[in-house]
This record gives C-alpha cells, sequence and structure tokens, in this order.
C-alpha cells in the first residue's frame, strides 16, 4: 500500500480552513497516486476544540464539513482517505461524541474507528466529552486489513510505562484480529524529550507484532499546546521508512512494503528543539489571534534578549518593538545592551525613561508607605509602571505584549502581577532559567545577535541599588534543579533532600512554589515546551492548606 502522511498545521474551529489546507494536499498528490490519504486527530474541527465541542453549532460545522471531504474524495475514487472529526453518539446514556477516524472512499464513509483510550491526565481532558469505543476494529483496504487507531489508543505500552493506565491495548487487539498495517492518526504535543520516547513506543509496536506502523501526527501550535509533527512510518524490524521534519508541515508518500531504512532517527538536542518549538509557538499564536506585530520590554536582562530574538525569528524584525524603561536603578549598560540587542536583531527600538514617573508615584504613597528605604512595593511600582506603558503601546499600535518571565521566576513568585506578568502571551513561562542560557547561546551559533555582555552579566530585576537575583534565590542550578524534582516528578520534600539538597532549601522553594499559585492563575498564556508546565497540565488549589 501506498500511504501518504499529511502533517498539516490546523486551526480550531476553522472548517474552510482546515478544508482548504486537505484539499490542497490532495490537489499536492494528483500525480503520485497514493491509495490511502491519513490525516491528523480531529483534522477538521483542529486540536483541542475543548468547550466548543458541547456548541451544537460546532457539531454541525464539522458534519457538513466531513461532507464536504465525501465530495473531494468523490472526485478522485482512486485515492481513499482518512481524517478525524467528531461523530454524534446516538445512545440514550453517556457523552454524545466519538472522537473518530473516517475512512471515505468514491465519496462513501466505508469505515469508522472510534478512539478507546481517552486521556484524562496533563493537559488532556477527553473523557470529559467523548465516549471510549468498546472495542478496536480492523479494515480491510486495497489487499490490507488496516488497524486503525487514534493518537493515545498506541501508547499503552508495558515497554514504556511501568504500569498500563488503560485495560485495552487496543493495536494488540488489532493484532489478534489479523491487522497487516497499523495506522495512528495523532494530535501529540511537544515536549523536549519526547522525540525520542514516540520513536521508542513506535518502533517496539511494529517489531512486537511484526507489521508496519505508521503515524501522522498534528503540527503548529494551537495556545499554549505545540505540536511537532514528526510524522513516522515504521517497519516491522523497526527501520525507519520516513520521519516527516519538525515543527513544519509536510505531505509524503511511503510504501509500506518498502524494504530497508529509508529514514534515521536522531535524538533532538533540548535547546535547538526548544527554541524552534518556541519559534512556532509563537508565530501560530500571533496570527491565530489575528495580531501581526509584537512588543516587548526590554531591560538589558537575558530573559527580554531570548524572546525578542525568538519574536524576531517567527515574525520578521519589521513586527518586533523593543522598549526599554530606565528607571533611577537601572544601569547604563542595560540600558545600551538593549539597544545593541534591538540593532543586532534589527527590530523597533524605544526609550521611555519612567523616573519621573516613579518620582510622582512615590510623593503619593510616601505618606502611606514605612520607612524610607526601598522595599517590596517600591520595587513593584516600577514594574507596574512598565507594565502599564507596554499596555499602552499594545494599546495604541495594536502590538499583542510579549511577558518574558521564566519558569523558575513564575514558580517562586519572583515575579509582579500586573507589572513584568501583564501580556498576552508568556513565551518562556515554561523555560527554567538555566534553558534559558542555553537557548542564548543556540541563538548566537552563528553569529552573535544577543550581546555577550547581556549573557555574561548576573542576572538582576535591577528594581533597587546593586540588586542580584540570587540575593532572593538559591542558585539558578539548585533551583531548577528542586523544581523539577518538585514540580514535573511530583517528590516530596523530603525525599528532594534525599537528593542531597539543603533541606532549608527545599523547604523555601516548596513553600514558594506552593504560595503564589493565585499569581500564576492570572499570568498570560505561556507555550508549554517541558513535560509539566503550568497552566492547564497542573491544577492546583489556591485556597489550600496542606501539609508534604
Amino acid at each position: 500500500m501506498r500511504l501518504a502522511l499529511a502533517q498539516l498545521n490546523t486551526t480550531v474551529g476553522d472548517f474552510a480552513g482546515n478544508i482548504a489546507r486537505l484539499e490542497d494536499a490532495l490537489a499536492s498528490l494528483r500525480d503520485r497516486c497514493p491509495d490511502l490519504v491519513a490525516f491528523s486527530e480531529l483534522f477538521l474541527t483542529g486540536y483541542p476544540p475543548q468547550d466548543l465541542l458541547e456548541k451544537e453549532w460546532f457539531i454541525d460545522r464539522a458534519e457538513s464539513a466531513l461532507d464536504r471531504v465525501a465530495d473531494l474524495s468523490r472526485e478522485a475514487p482512486e485515492t481513499a482517505i482518512l481524517v478525524g472529526t467528531i461523530l454524534r453518539r446516538e445512545a440514550p446514556t453517556g457523552k454524545r461524541l466519538w472522537n473518530a477516524a473516517v475512512l471515505l472512499k468514491g465519496g462513501e464513509t466505508i469505515a469508522t474507528h472510534h478512539k478507546l483510550l481517552l486521556p484524562t491526565y496533563d493537559v488532556f481532558d477527553e473523557a470529559r466529552y467523548f465516549a471510549s469505543a468498546p472495542k478496536a476494529l480492523v479494515t480491510p483496504l486495497g489487499g490490507e486489513k488496516l488497524g486503525i487507531s487514534i493518537c493515545e489508543d498506541a501508547w499503552n505500552d508495558e515497554s514504556v510505562w511501568p504500569t498500563n493506565v488503560y485495560a485495552h491495548n487496543p493495536l494488540a487487539e488489532q493484532a489478534v484480529a489479523g491487522a497487516t498495517a497499523f495506522i495512528n492518526i495523532s494530535a501529540s504535543p511537544f515536549s523536549a524529550g519526547k522525540d525520542e520516547i514516540r520513536y521508542r513506543l513506535f518502533a517496539n509496536q511494529a517489531k512486537r507484532h511484526g507489521v508496519p506502523f505508521a503515524v501522522v501526527n498534528q503540527v503548529g501550535g494551537n495556545d499554549e499546546l505545540l505540536f511537532d509533527g514528526r510524522s513516522m512510518v515504521v517497519a516491522p524490524n523497526g527501520d525507519l521508512l520516513a520521519y516527516l521534519p519538525a515543527f513544519d508541515e509536510a505531505v509524503e508518500v511511503v510504501d509500506l512494503a518498502a524494504a530497508g531504512r529509508g529514514a534515521r532517527f536522531v535524538a533532538d538536542v533540548p535547546a535547538a528543539s526548544i527554541h524552534d518549538a518556541l519559534v512556532m509557538g509563537l508565530r501560530d499564536y500571533v496570527g491565530k489571534c489575528g495580531f501581526s506585530k509584537v512588543a516587548l520590554g526590554l531591560s538589558g536582562g537575558i530573559d527580554s534578549a531570548v524572546v525578542g530574538a525568538i519574536a524576531t525569528e517567527a515574525l520578521g524584525p519589521a513586527n518586533v518593538l523593543g522598549v526599554t524603561m530606565p528607571s533611577p536603578y537601572s544601569s547604563r549598560g542595560s540600558v545600551d545592551d538593549s539597544r545593541a540587542l534591538a540593532s543586532n536583531l534589527g527590530i523597533g527600538f524605544e526609550t521611555v525613561p519612567i523616573s519621573d514617573v516613579y518620582a510622582s508615584y512615590l510623593d503619593v504613597l510616601r505618606p502611606h508607605l514605612e520607612g524610607e528605604e526601598i522595599g517590596v512595593t517600591e520595587e513593584n511600582v516600577q514594574a507596574r509602571i512598565r507594565g502599564n506603558i507596554l499596555m499602552a503601546f499594545s494599546n495604541e499600535c495594536g502590538y499583542l505584549l510579549l511577558s518574558t518571565g521564566n519558569k523558575s521566576e513564575l514558580a517562586v513568585g519572583y515575579c509582579t502581577l500586573y507589572g513584568d506578568m501583564s501580556g498576552g502571551l508568556a513565551v518562556i513561562s515554561d523555560v527554567p532559567k538555566t534553558m534559558v542560557y542555553e537557548l542564548a547561546r543556540h541563538i548566537n551559533r552563528e553569529r552573535e545577535l544577543i550581546p555577550r555582555a547581556i549573557i555574561e552579566k548576573p542576572p538582576s530585576a535591577e528594581l533597587k541599588p546593586n540588586q542580584v537575583d540570587q540575593d532572593s534565590l538559591p542558585p539558578y542550578e539548585v533551583l531548577d534543579r528542586i523544581l523539577e524534582l518538585y514540580v514535573d516528578d511530583g517528590l516530596a520534600p523530603s525525599a528532594i533532600a534525599g537528593e542531597g539538597f539543603d533541606e532549608k532549601t527545599v523547604r523555601w522553594i516548596v513553600r514558594a512554589v506552593d504560595g503564589n499559585e493565585y499569581k500564576r492563575r492570572q499570568a498570560a498564556p505561556g507555550l508549554r515546551v517541558t513535560s509539566k508546565a503550568f497552566g492547564t497540565g497542573r491544577r492546583m488549589p489556591m485556597a489550600a492548606r496542606y501539609e508534604h
């Protein structure tokens, strides 16, 4: 069988646009004559559609879109089409929708496969909307018996996970039913290191059952979720027959009966893949939300420099504005470094001093503040002045404002509500500080875009004299590892201390994480690049009192 993998970038709810992408893919394949073209999970609706699935009009639109696919199938009767969409479920009880893979040929639906395994962990909440199929099916097509599955259906593999999450193993059931090829349509989000897990999983499935395994994965950004594509076809012996690119659309035809290795798996370098994911995610978020230009504050620090470089690559320098806002405590070097960065990137640059505004605030507030020294209140006033100025640029010029805080700061609350947290998208809010430095080095791999002075200077908010981050925080390499163990791995403080960390430091970090949930709940949405991001994938109470 000649199978075409159509790895495309869909938009949630954009039925016309998604159908247009499907139609373009079919047109590009006209002379290559595949037996089957496979599109990704929930392709017609876009993934994830979330509570749009509860709207009757949305379901109606999805049905009309599927009718259009049937019309296109009728125009090319020699090629079958496999597409992900939603289908109504006619039953007196339970959920009223299926997450479905629909197989069409010659204008007719010849098979439907419903998703069996509905993930309800991390960012997934599919049992909220869908019913689970009772069993896995096999469909004959072109001399093959296809084991068609949907994303999670292929992941219940004890060789990857220490325990089986589900009672069903759909691929094993399809193998028993005589499947001669597995085809999985997927919307599997990116996180650093997941490429290797996916490849190992799918190669194991192909070798275990002795049949080729093909997966077509979504690509593109939808809200905080980033999809990296990397669709693939694995031969029964585990060799890669095809491996589509990361973070880019592609359509490729593969002969499932081919012998020999057609591609080679090379694990990603984390900084490179995170960089490319952020560039794609920022570009898609801006475009799909109807913006064309962005603004951000340039502090002379590494976080804003990395965000500025990513925005420039994603949107082009003409669509990026950097604003530096020196206060009485800003060093001349920070202003000069910001200007040098903007010049290197070729972006717009504005200087808006805030010293006079800050003095006016203090004149008003001084009778109500205790002491003369600069405290947290005075520091936060400066951050909020800057946030207001940046939002003024956003309002006046229609820019999407990017916030530039990293995951380490957001985790422990080292950020100011309505100040540096202001913005429409938090680009690096899932990037630990130590990885921010690696991103900077990756950005500078060919030439110096981020000035060396920015990378080498001690991190500082510059909100009071001689301030550096390490006055308030543990060293970032210590902080980031403890955060990984607590936030990502879920370890208790005692277990983290057992890894060799100072117990007092661990307890402080854990209290800071727990106590700043209210801040994170009000933060701009952030692009997810790790296995556990703040936001929809980590749901913690704010008004709570608990001990570890």
